[in-house]
């Protein structure tokens, strides 16, 4: 069964095609919070679960019959799929440009980093923080910095109003506060 944006390599395992690939000629900028979380996962990872799961994995390869031994089976899954991340993570750790938003002089502009309260034409309020692609969390408003909202927002001014192209036209969208 494939699944939606992933390409499946010959055991099974599912690589998302959308977290791999970087424009083309774009850099990975990260801020220090999200370089950070990234080298923490890997320690975790490599220090924590993957003994943890190397462990299960013996235990069952010495209960005998592997092909009908389900700790075994999982357990080999869990395992690419731990080495999968890792290999990851350090492919991303590698080419990450640490920035940090501290350093930013201009604090009248909106840059990388930045953290924006923006009312859209409906005069719907949001606020989001500007950050590298593989630390956006939607679901604490950090977007990443090549997103189409945070590219009408780039360079923009207090006060100032961008347009945004949607789905459904152009949006317009006043910056009401930048942050740093």
């Amino acid at each position: 069964m494939r699944k939606p944006f992933s390409k499946e390599n010959g055991d099974g395992q599912y690589f998302p095609e959308a977290l791999n690939a970087l424009p083309e000629g774009v850099k990975n900028y990260i801020t220090p919070e999200g370089i950070k979380r990234l080298r923490d996962e890997f320690t975790f990872l490599k220090r924590i679960e993957r003994p943890k799961v190397v462990e299960t994995v013996s235990w069952a390869a010495s209960n005998g019959d592997r092909s009908e031994n389900g700790d075994y089976i999982y357990g080999k899954k869990k395992l690419r799929q731990i080495d999968s991340r890792l290999h990851f993570l350090i492919k991303r750790m590698e080419i990450a440009e640490v920035v940090s938003p501290n350093q930013q002089n201009n604090r009248t502009q909106v840059f990388f980093g930045a953290t924006v309260t923006y009312a859209d034409s409906k005069n719907v309020r949001r606020k989001v923080r500007i950050v590298g692609v593989d630390e956006a969390r939607l679901e604490l408003n950090e977007i990443s910095w090549i997103s189409p909202v945070a590219q009408a927002l780039m360079k923009a001014r207090d006060g100032e109003v961008v347009k945004m192209k949607t789905p459904c036209g152009v949006d317009e969208l006043e910056i009401l506060k930048i942050e740093y």
